[in-house]
């Protein structure tokens, strides 16, 4: 239990005072450490320190191992609310067909709408790479379909037989 080691349990606490707290929420207030202790073994369960920066530290009485499970509860509950920026990225070449253009717009939007970034990719093969300008003409029509949902992120630059660019929510 890698936990233990951030908190000051029991008999590795190394401070001279605490400021306890039953597990009531009653203020037993500053006791030395060995009466705390002596308290804590009483009602059979265990002397945590939670704030150390304080003067003097304070320390709860609890079942540690039911507040580290509450505290792990908290912390999970904490990612799954929590939602990350996912880059989307389409990839298609210079002479895609307009309805398969209308498709990756609309799902870019969608995309866009639920927060996530969307990088669009133009692959240039061949003798497609002497005509870049076949891309950037795409590339403007997807600009233009996205404008009023999204801003450009990254402008579309030309790296190798590819051209880039990514779009994120307004």
């Amino acid at each position: 239990m890698s936990s233990n080691k951030r908190y000051q349990v029991n008999e590795r606490i190394r401070v001279p005072q605490l400021r306890v707290i039953a597990k009531d929420g009653e203020n037993l207030g500053v006791l030395p450490t060995k009466e705390a202790l002596i308290e804590a073994h009483k009602r059979n369960l265990d002397l945590v320190v939670i704030s150390e920066s304080t003067n003097p530290p304070i320390a709860k009485i609890l079942d540690f191992n039911k507040f580290l499970y509450e505290e792990s509860k908290k912390a999970s509950a904490a990612k799954a609310k929590s939602k990350k920026s996912e880059l989307k990225e389409f990839k298609f070449g210079p002479h895609i067909d307009a309805g398969d253009l209308n498709t990756r717009i609309e799902r870019s939007k969608g995309f866009l709408l639920d927060g996530n970034r969307v990088r669009i990719t133009v692959q240039l093969r061949g003798r497609e790479k002497a005509f870049p300008e076949v891309a950037f003409e795409k590339l403007a029509k997807f600009t233009a379909a996205l404008e009023d949902i999204a801003r450009v992120e990254e402008e579309a630059k030309l790296i190798g037989g590819e051209i880039k660019t990514t779009f994120i929510k307004k």
